[in-house]
């Protein structure tokens, strides 16, 4: 009997995958549970299994090409006798799909035209005249990275990589594309669509708030050596979240949902802390769950573990849901504020910046300090103006106060 194998249902908010990967070829016997097809979505990738026992006949998706929830993506002849009759637009009827766990090193995709890349990798070959499918990946599942198209440019010439444009006879430059079409997919397509529906939905204000890090820049250095013997290298990021514990069981409508089909406003007595991650693939969010029952060195390393799993896409859906506060850091890149976009279904975002030395005035007299801004932006409906300015100081009282910053963080 054919059985029309369907893209099952892949969790809350996703409605596509891109194939990444067939374990099996057309013809091949395969096994009920048997790990069949590799799918990316926005948020990470799953491997799905087989819902039954039988023969490959055909495969619908291409590796590379995206499918939709409940698209039928494989044809399974399981020897019975009777057809399955195709019901459009019918609810998948398999099972769910399994968590890909941290996968081992996957060998280098053959070079083709269907390299996997993303789109700002395919523009870098694009500008240093390399063909991407002769591009052997060393990213997960083989996807071609930045360095290896470098790589490729670099081994293909005698001096320095030029852009493409400068090595096309006058008469061929003139017909170069000005434009570029980038289809908008993926993780990218996810996040446009979130951010905009978060300012869609959500009255949004941003609260800017400055904070004396001094005192918290020496207590990181006194903590950095036991750090290190654990082997975990500690950042000011596991101070912040400490920190945010209690002025979160203070303010608890900072940490709460709207649930807005029955009207009620969910605040949360568990604390999950989002960590804006920055991806070759896009942004993507990890959660650090219960926060308030780590210490910082428990903090810091499953920071680095997240946030390496995110860089390497094999992020689990668990390890991306269940955030009930969200932080931004951009303070190793610069800048001095921002206004973050709340994470939904959340009610506040901050974001911390870098931090600097400035003068400032203590006491009538004027000293040079480590200070930084934090942003705080929240939802209006739910959090008015002054309780986010007093959740916002409290997050500060905080860092600034040594005694009560250590109380928190062992």
């Amino acid at each position: 009997m054919a059985f029309e194998f369907k893209l099952p249902d892949l969790g809350e908010g996703i409605a596509e995958g891109e194939i990444l990967k067939w374990m099996a070829k057309e013809g091949d016997q395969i096994r009920e549970d048997q790990p069949i097809v590799e799918v990316m979505t926005d948020k990470v990738n799953v491997q799905i299994p087989a819902p039954r026992s039988g023969k490959i006949s055909k495969i619908l998706v291409k590796e590379g090409d995206i499918a939709k929830v409940g698209q039928t993506i494989l044809i399974i002849d399981d020897g019975s006798a009777g057809t399955v009759p195709s019901v459009p637009g019918s609810a998948p009827s398999t099972p769910r799909p399994v968590q890909a766990a941290p996968m081992t090193q996957a060998q280098p995709a053959v070079p083709s035209q269907g390299s996997l890349a993303t789109p700002a990798t395919r523009r870098l070959a694009r500008e240093l005249g390399v063909d991407i499918g002769t591009v052997r990946g060393s990213g997960p599942q083989g996807r071609v990275t930045d360095d290896d198209v470098r790589k490729s440019a670099g081994s293909s010439r005698s001096g320095p990589a030029t852009v493409a444009v400068q090595q096309v006879p006058p008469a061929q430059a003139q017909g170069v594309p000005k434009e570029e079409l980038v289809p908008l997919r993926g993780i990218r397509k996810t996040i446009s669509e979130r951010m905009l529906k978060s300012l869609q939905t959500t009255a949004q204000v941003t609260h800017v708030d400055e904070a004396d890090m001094t005192e918290l820049v020496q207590l990181r250095e006194a903590f950095k050596g036991s750090a290190e013997k654990r082997g975990v290298r500690l950042t000011y990021l596991p101070f912040v979240i400490k920190a945010l514990v209690p002025a979160l069981k203070e303010f608890p409508y900072i940490n709460s949902s709207l649930d807005e089909q029955n009207g009620n406003i969910v605040l949360k007595k568990y604390y999950n802390i989002g960590i804006a991650t920055d991806t070759e693939q896009g942004l993507v969010v990890p959660v650090v769950k219960s926060v308030d029952t780590k210490d910082i060195f428990e903090l810091a390393a499953e920071i680095e573990r997240l946030a390496d799993k995110a860089r390497r896409g094999q992020l689990t859906l668990d390890e991306v849901h269940g955030s009930t506060f969200t932080i931004t850091n951009v303070g190793a890149i610069g800048g001095i504020f921002a206004t973050p976009i709340i994470n939904l279904p959340e009610v506040a975002i901050m974001g911390l910046h870098k931090i600097s030395k400035r003068p400032v005035v203590r006491d009538g007299k004027v000293e040079i300090r480590d200070m930084t801004y934090l942003s705080l932006t929240f939802d209006h409906r739910v959090v008015d103006g002054a309780y986010a300015a007093r959740f916002a100081s409290r997050v500060i009282e905080t860092l600034q106060d040594t005694k009560r910053l250590l109380s928190e963080v062992l």
